[in-house]
């Protein structure tokens, strides 16, 4: 890619996975009627994205909001062009979603042996033979499968995380049968730096196909991050509608990556992605007057791009 004479490293294309309806709604304390999510995920489905990740089949004491997942999945309008995925944390959980034929399943550990605990309430090693057998499972049925490592680029309980342990829990998803690995800035602390060298090492020994990058706004840098993994070719990436998501470990953390933010990003840098960001926006738009996590700096965006 050509720009102003100088000679950019980027993509052409890139595929943008929306997570709003999961990792966006969870932490919503007010519940959103399941009329509403379903509309909501309709308009999403409208944009031209091509995957979109509905909601998590974990135990509805652990995340009332999503406590839905089955009568989401069930009642949402699929496009035949669309990946529809959803959070499994078990083989309970896959059960769920395999009834409803999620496309592709979700499994979930941390970097960080502190936060796991604290999370799901095991040992990392003690994580690893359960969502061995979900992967499993999930293969024989004939679904994909995705895997999410959490706190990559650092821990609110540890600090910055050893690169070793995160490539030793890499190499164990992939053994699993992962087909994609979304490496997680979960407190949202990275910078293009560490993005820099937390990736140049990934791709010492992952193919770079295999990795999408799940970046948090906390301090503003996501839009720097996606930029400095685009130089070095990933072309995966997690956002969410209006940014919605915040973090329970960082007070005043502003939540994902905005998708809204990501197209204007990528649209104008002549990146293809084939979602519509008017279409984008009037979803955002839809979901601001059910939750309270939009930034007011993000729909003054929205509303003002009308």
């Amino acid at each position: 890619m050509i720009r102003g004479g100088l000679r950019l490293n980027f993509p052409s294309e890139i595929i943008v996975n929306e997570v709003g309806p999961r990792d966006g709604l969870q932490n919503e304390t007010k519940l959103i009627p399941l009329e509403a999510k379903i509309e909501w995920i309709n308009m999403l489905s409208a944009t031209g994205a091509s995957y979109i990740e509905v909601s998590s089949f974990v135990h509805p004491d652990w995340i009332p909001q999503l406590k839905d997942a089955t009568e989401v999945a069930r009642k949402i309008k699929r496009h035949k062009d669309v990946t529809y995925a959803a959070l499994v944390p078990n083989l309970k959980g896959l059960e769920r979603a395999l009834e409803v034929d999620i496309d592709e399943v979700c499994l979930f550990i941390s970097a960080s042996e502190t936060h796991n605990k604290n999370n799901i309430n095991r040992t990392i090693a003690e994580t690893y033979p359960i969502l061995r057998d979900v992967s499993q499972e999930a293969k024989q049925a004939g679904k994909k499968v995705r895997g999410y490592v959490s706190t990559v680029f650092g821990c609110p309980y540890e600090g910055k995380i050893d690169l070793q342990k995160v490539i030793a829990v890499c190499d164990q998803l992939f053994t699993m049968g992962v087909d994609e690995l979304s490496i997680g800035d979960t407190v949202g602390v990275a910078d293009p730096a560490q993005v820099s060298q937390v990736i140049t090492e990934l791709l010492h020994y992952f193919p770079k196909e295999k990795l999408a990058m799940h970046f948090h706004n906390t301090r503003g840098t996501a839009l720097a991050n996606v930029l400095m993994a685009l130089e070095l070719g990933i072309t995966s990436f997690d956002s969410a509608v209006g940014g919605l998501g915040g973090c329970p470990y960082a007070e005043g953390a502003s939540g994902n990556l905005a998708t809204d933010d990501l197209l204007y990003m990528l649209h104008r840098m002549g990146i293809h992605t084939g979602i519509s960001e008017e279409k984008v926006m009037k979803a955002a738009l839809y979901i601001e007057s059910y939750v309270k996590n939009l930034s007011s700096h993000q729909m003054k965006i929205l509303k003002n791009e009308r």
